[in-house]
Protein backbone atom coordinates (compact mmCIF):
# COMPACT_ATOMS: atom_id res chain seq x y z
CA UNK A 1 0.00 0.00 0.00
CA UNK A 2 1.30 3.45 -1.17
CA UNK A 3 2.41 5.65 1.95
CA UNK A 4 1.96 9.55 2.75
CA UNK A 5 4.98 11.01 1.74
CA UNK A 6 7.05 13.10 3.58
CA UNK A 7 7.15 16.63 4.15
CA UNK A 8 10.11 16.85 2.17
CA UNK A 9 8.59 15.27 -0.59
CA UNK A 10 7.13 18.21 -1.86
CA UNK A 11 7.00 22.16 -2.11
CA UNK A 12 5.37 23.96 1.15
CA UNK A 13 2.23 24.70 -0.50
CA UNK A 14 1.11 21.32 -1.49
CA UNK A 15 1.06 20.30 2.41
CA UNK A 16 -2.99 21.11 2.96
CA UNK A 17 -3.96 18.78 -0.40
CA UNK A 18 -1.42 15.89 0.95
CA UNK A 19 -2.57 16.45 4.61
CA UNK A 20 -6.03 16.47 3.57
CA UNK A 21 -6.06 12.63 1.81
CA UNK A 22 -7.23 10.06 4.68
CA UNK A 23 -5.22 7.44 5.87
CA UNK A 24 -6.32 4.16 3.53
CA UNK A 25 -5.33 2.45 0.06
CA UNK A 26 -5.04 5.53 -2.23
CA UNK A 27 -6.19 3.61 -5.21
CA UNK A 28 -9.84 3.07 -3.26
CA UNK A 29 -9.46 7.09 -2.47
CA UNK A 30 -8.57 8.17 -5.93
CA UNK A 31 -11.66 6.09 -7.45
CA UNK A 32 -13.94 6.29 -4.59
CA UNK A 33 -13.53 10.31 -4.98
CA UNK A 34 -14.58 10.31 -8.41
CA UNK A 35 -17.84 8.70 -7.64
CA UNK A 36 -18.79 10.81 -4.99
CA UNK A 37 -17.95 14.24 -7.02
CA UNK A 38 -19.90 12.89 -9.87
CA UNK A 39 -22.09 11.44 -7.62
CA UNK A 40 -22.50 15.44 -6.21
CA UNK A 41 -22.20 17.11 -9.85
CA UNK A 42 -23.96 14.67 -12.04
CA UNK A 43 -28.09 16.25 -11.80
CA UNK A 44 -26.70 20.19 -11.93
CA UNK A 45 -29.23 22.34 -14.58
CA UNK A 46 -27.31 24.27 -16.73
CA UNK A 47 -27.97 27.59 -14.36
CA UNK A 48 -26.67 25.50 -11.62
CA UNK A 49 -23.23 24.66 -13.39
CA UNK A 50 -22.95 27.99 -15.28
CA UNK A 51 -22.94 29.33 -11.27
CA UNK A 52 -19.86 31.70 -9.90
CA UNK A 53 -19.90 32.72 -6.04
CA UNK A 54 -18.62 35.83 -6.63
CA UNK A 55 -17.50 37.61 -9.40
CA UNK A 56 -14.68 36.93 -11.37
CA UNK A 57 -14.61 33.52 -9.58
CA UNK A 58 -15.08 30.10 -12.13
CA UNK A 59 -18.40 28.14 -12.78
CA UNK A 60 -18.73 24.95 -11.41
CA UNK A 61 -18.35 24.03 -14.84
CA UNK A 62 -15.00 25.83 -15.16
CA UNK A 63 -13.98 24.12 -11.56
CA UNK A 64 -14.81 20.61 -13.04
CA UNK A 65 -12.53 21.44 -15.98
CA UNK A 66 -9.92 23.05 -13.99
CA UNK A 67 -9.28 20.09 -11.91
CA UNK A 68 -9.66 17.44 -14.63
CA UNK A 69 -6.61 19.69 -16.33
CA UNK A 70 -4.91 20.14 -13.44
CA UNK A 71 -4.43 16.12 -12.77
CA UNK A 72 -3.74 15.55 -16.19
CA UNK A 73 -1.06 17.85 -15.87
CA UNK A 74 0.22 16.16 -12.53
CA UNK A 75 -0.19 12.51 -13.92
CA UNK A 76 2.44 13.02 -16.66
CA UNK A 77 4.50 14.88 -14.20
CA UNK A 78 4.40 11.59 -12.14
CA UNK A 79 5.00 9.45 -15.07
CA UNK A 80 7.80 11.41 -16.04
CA UNK A 81 9.42 11.54 -12.35
CA UNK A 82 8.33 7.95 -11.90
CA UNK A 83 10.57 6.89 -15.63
CA UNK A 84 13.65 8.75 -14.01
CA UNK A 85 13.62 12.25 -16.09
CA UNK A 86 15.86 14.71 -14.84
CA UNK A 87 14.62 17.66 -17.04
CA UNK A 88 12.68 20.09 -15.41
CA UNK A 89 9.22 20.39 -15.83
CA UNK A 90 7.16 23.58 -16.74
CA UNK A 91 4.58 24.71 -14.76
CA UNK A 92 1.28 26.29 -15.59
CA UNK A 93 -1.43 29.23 -15.30
CA UNK A 94 -4.09 27.79 -14.32
CA UNK A 95 -6.60 30.88 -15.01
CA UNK A 96 -5.53 31.05 -18.64
CA UNK A 97 -6.02 27.59 -18.83
CA UNK A 98 -9.29 27.70 -17.28
CA UNK A 99 -9.59 30.82 -19.68
CA UNK A 100 -8.84 29.41 -23.21
CA UNK A 101 -10.89 25.83 -22.39
CA UNK A 102 -13.76 27.41 -22.36
CA UNK A 103 -15.40 24.86 -20.30
CA UNK A 104 -18.86 25.99 -20.00
CA UNK A 105 -19.80 25.26 -23.94
CA UNK A 106 -19.55 21.60 -22.58
CA UNK A 107 -22.75 19.81 -20.84
CA UNK A 108 -21.90 18.87 -17.03
CA UNK A 109 -22.18 15.60 -17.76
CA UNK A 110 -19.51 15.39 -20.52
CA UNK A 111 -17.06 17.23 -17.92
CA UNK A 112 -17.88 15.02 -15.60
CA UNK A 113 -17.33 11.73 -18.40
CA UNK A 114 -13.62 13.36 -18.93
CA UNK A 115 -12.50 13.91 -15.39
CA UNK A 116 -13.65 10.10 -14.82
CA UNK A 117 -11.85 9.00 -17.63
CA UNK A 118 -8.45 10.98 -16.63
CA UNK A 119 -9.18 9.61 -13.03
CA UNK A 120 -9.48 6.46 -13.97
CA UNK A 121 -5.64 6.62 -16.19
CA UNK A 122 -4.45 7.92 -13.40
CA UNK A 123 -5.38 5.20 -11.27
CA UNK A 124 -3.93 2.59 -13.70
CA UNK A 125 -0.80 4.62 -13.84
CA UNK A 126 -0.59 4.50 -10.07
CA UNK A 127 -1.24 1.36 -10.01
CA UNK A 128 1.66 -0.14 -12.51
CA UNK A 129 4.26 1.52 -10.47
CA UNK A 130 6.72 -0.26 -8.30
CA UNK A 131 7.59 1.57 -4.96
CA UNK A 132 11.06 2.49 -6.13
CA UNK A 133 9.50 4.41 -9.23
CA UNK A 134 7.35 6.04 -7.17
CA UNK A 135 10.01 7.27 -4.96
CA UNK A 136 11.75 8.84 -7.59
CA UNK A 137 11.87 12.27 -7.31
CA UNK A 138 12.31 14.86 -9.79
CA UNK A 139 11.74 18.52 -10.37
CA UNK A 140 8.15 20.23 -11.13
CA UNK A 141 7.92 24.05 -12.03
CA UNK A 142 11.22 24.86 -10.30
CA UNK A 143 10.67 22.37 -6.38
CA UNK A 144 11.39 19.04 -6.07
CA UNK A 145 8.36 16.69 -5.64
CA UNK A 146 8.34 12.44 -5.68
CA UNK A 147 5.96 10.84 -7.72
CA UNK A 148 4.18 9.39 -4.79
CA UNK A 149 3.79 13.21 -3.38
CA UNK A 150 1.93 13.91 -6.96
CA UNK A 151 0.00 11.30 -6.41
CA UNK A 152 -1.42 12.27 -3.19
CA UNK A 153 -1.74 15.93 -4.82
CA UNK A 154 -4.07 14.59 -7.22
CA UNK A 155 -5.90 13.41 -4.51
CA UNK A 156 -6.25 16.26 -2.35
CA UNK A 157 -7.06 18.42 -5.01
CA UNK A 158 -9.87 17.17 -5.84
CA UNK A 159 -10.60 17.03 -2.35
CA UNK A 160 -9.87 20.86 -2.11
CA UNK A 161 -12.20 21.61 -5.16
CA UNK A 162 -14.98 19.80 -4.19
CA UNK A 163 -14.69 21.64 -0.52
CA UNK A 164 -14.91 24.27 -2.76
CA UNK A 165 -18.13 23.51 -4.27
CA UNK A 166 -20.06 22.29 -1.38
CA UNK A 167 -18.84 24.80 1.04
CA UNK A 168 -18.86 28.45 -1.45
CA UNK A 169 -20.79 27.18 -4.34
CA UNK A 170 -23.77 24.87 -3.38
CA UNK A 171 -24.36 27.07 0.23
CA UNK A 172 -24.05 30.32 -1.13
CA UNK A 173 -27.54 32.14 -0.80
CA UNK A 174 -27.78 33.19 -4.47
CA UNK A 175 -26.79 29.44 -5.58
CA UNK A 176 -30.45 27.96 -3.50
CA UNK A 177 -32.81 30.84 -4.65
CA UNK A 178 -31.55 31.64 -8.20
CA UNK A 179 -29.68 28.59 -9.66
CA UNK A 180 -32.59 26.31 -10.33
CA UNK A 181 -33.73 25.33 -6.63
Amino acid sequence: MLKKPEANEYAPYYKAYVNSVPEGDLLEILAGQNKETVKLLKDLDDEQAHFRYAPEKWTIKEVIGHITDTERIMAYRLLCISRGETAMLPGYDDNEYVKNANFNRFPINELLEQLSIVRQNTITLVKSLEEEALLQRGNANGTEVSARAIAYIIAGHELHHRSLIINRYMSAESYSQGAGK
